[in-house]
């Protein structure tokens, strides 16, 4: 009982796919611009969400890999269109042979205590059912009879054992994920292991969210609805929104310049109700485990609205409050305050590439033959996924690697702030641990309830000054203050070159939002590091 998936282009930028097998079929359709799909057929293949997904994925991909004119991206979407394809053959054989056997059992797919059915007849050795909440297919835990947990089994006519994920220490336990905590420093004790780490090799980072061979976190339902939650967070709109939505979901190495299961999961956490929730944990317990540097840290206690502060590549070293007191001290004396560490790794390298001064060297030569159509042209051979990519011959682009470990922190952050008790907080960043709380704040700002952002603090800010700010002018009650000087030389030359952008941090953000405030230091600021002795961090509303 073989399922065909077949495209086909319908006229005026839209088209559908068709899962066919004997008796029965399903028929997505839509257009780039359509987040969720049109579904009509079999209500059996149209019921589960996994397969839905899946087609729309494979129709997405498929239609860019028709029309996009350069072989790299063509052959990229071409094989995320082949992922996609195969997933939604194998499961709609699956949902086909499925029997009213069941389990119950939590899953390792959508984390939900759900009850899954037995599919007979598909494979060995790890016998497959299909969850009755997301549909993905799931199998019993290798680790025993003790072990009521179903795994991800993915979508293979044969695949081995797998481990649920309590045992494969990608989550601390099931229950735990949605509850909350006390202050954003009691993070190691939520995500405390209970269950013994039966899969010792595996490798967070580099896992695939959705594809055939694995089903994660609450990817297959929250799929479609991911592209405009994406857009307000990369600067990409409309149908390129919602396709890096799903091409994200897609997975892909942070090597590659793709997300991993980290940024896949991160990037749910952007539809606001995820952050404090099931699937925020699911991020925050998966990045807290691939960096082993991240942590959140007291520094002192006080009362109010907590102050939490985030460095970037050249204050990464700085122990306890490093360069910070004089400024916190000064404007938040009586406040708690807690510091933000991260990427260690990929800050490393950063300094090092300024501290050599080649990256500056090839900016400014770019720069001399005309940055903009350089840059450009660099970047645009990194494909369509490479929205973060910077210029080629940056050190294997650092900046790219260290912005998209700042987006995860931000996504991370965000969900442990959402789970504390505290009603507001006050978030600062210098340098890239400015786009962590950019990130961090406008993920917020998409929740309908929960912690709210006093106020902002951006020193040297490692964002791009142009982009869709409404999110995160209504995440704060008070002022985002954004410090920018001209004479930022990483700004001037590493960023805007590796990014294809100026930096807010050297430029300001080019926005009429009033709660967006401006703040020059040129003159004051001669370089990146320099805001911490020159600055005041400013007051009231204006």
């Amino acid at each position: 009982m073989d399922a065909s998936v077949e495209y086909r282009p319908t006229g005026r930028g839209r088209f559908e796919v068709t899962v066919s097998l004997p008796g029965s079929s399903l028929t997505v359709s839509g257009s780039l611009a359509d987040t969720m799909p049109a579904t009509h057929g079999s209500l059996v293949l149209a019921g589960n969400p996994a397969l839905v997904a899946s087609a729309w994925a494979f129709a997405k991909h498929e239609a860019y890999r028709r029309r996009l004119r350069s072989p790299e991206k063509r052959k990229s979407h071409g094989k995320q269109a082949e992922e996609h394809q195969r997933a939604s053959r194998t499961i709609a054989e699956m949902v086909i042979k499925a029997t009213n056997e069941v389990r119950h059992g939590w899953c390792s797919a959508c984390f939900t205590l759900a009850t899954h059915r037995r599919v007979r007849g598909f494979g060995a050795p790890a016998e497959p059912y299909l969850c009755d909440n997301c549909g993905g297919p799931t199998t019993r835990c290798l680790a025993g009879p003790r072990c009521k947990n179903m795994a991800n089994r993915g979508a293979g006519r044969v695949v081995s054992p797998k481990y649920c994920a309590e045992h494969r220490h990608e989550i601390p336990s099931f229950e735990k994920l949605g509850e909350a905590i006390h202050t954003v420093d009691d993070w190691p004790t939520w995500l405390r292991f209970e269950k013994r780490n039966l899969s010792r090799s595996t490798k967070v980072v580099s896992a695939v969210v959705v594809t055939a061979a694995a089903v994660t976190p609450a990817a297959w339902v929250a799929a479609p609805a991911i592209g405009g939650a994406v857009g307000s967070l990369t600067g990409l709109t409309g149908a390129a929104a919602t396709s890096h939505g799903l091409a994200t979901l897609g997975g892909g190495s942070l090597a590659a310049g793709g997300f991993g299961m980290v940024g896949g999961t991160a990037v749910i956490t952007a539809v606001g109700g995820s952050v404090g929730g099931v699937v925020g944990g699911t991020a925050t317990a998966a990045y807290a485990k691939a960096d082993p540097s991240f942590g959140v840290k007291k520094l002192r206690d006080g009362e109010g609205a907590p102050v939490l502060l985030a460095s970037g590549f050249l204050t990464e070293g700085d122990k306890g409050w490093g360069s910070w007191q004089r400024l916190i001290d000064a404007r938040y004396p009586d406040r708690p305050v807690y510091r933000v560490t991260w990427g260690a790794k990929e800050l490393k390298a950063l300094r090092a590439l300024a501290a050599s001064g080649i990256g500056e060297a090839v900016a400014a030569q770019l720069a001399g033959q005309g940055a903009a159509r350089a840059a450009t042209a660099t970047a645009s051979k990194a494909g369509w996924f490479g929205w973060l990519i910077g210029a080629a011959g940056l050190a294997a682009n650092p900046w790219s690697v260290a912005k998209v470990r700042a987006g995860m922190t931000g996504a991370a952050l965000a969900d442990l702030i959402a789970r504390t008790q505290e009603p507001k907080f006050v978030l600062v960043g210098h340098s890239l641990g400015a786009r962590v709380m950019v990130t961090a704040a406008q993920i917020l700002g998409t929740k309908q309830s929960g912690p709210h952002i006093e106020e902002m603090h951006l020193l040297g800010a490692a964002v791009g000054r142009k982009g869709d700010w409404r999110i995160l002018h209504e995440a704060v009650e008070g002022k985002v203050w954004n410090y920018w000087s001209a004479d930022d030389a990483v700004l001037k030359y590493l960023y805007a070159v590796a990014s294809v952008e100026k930096a807010a941090g050297q430029a300001g953000f080019q926005t009429t939002y009033d709660r967006i405030v401006n703040r020059e230091v040129t003159g004051k600021v001669p370089g990146h590091s320099a805001y911490f002795d020159a600055i005041e961090l400013a007051r009231g509303r204006s």
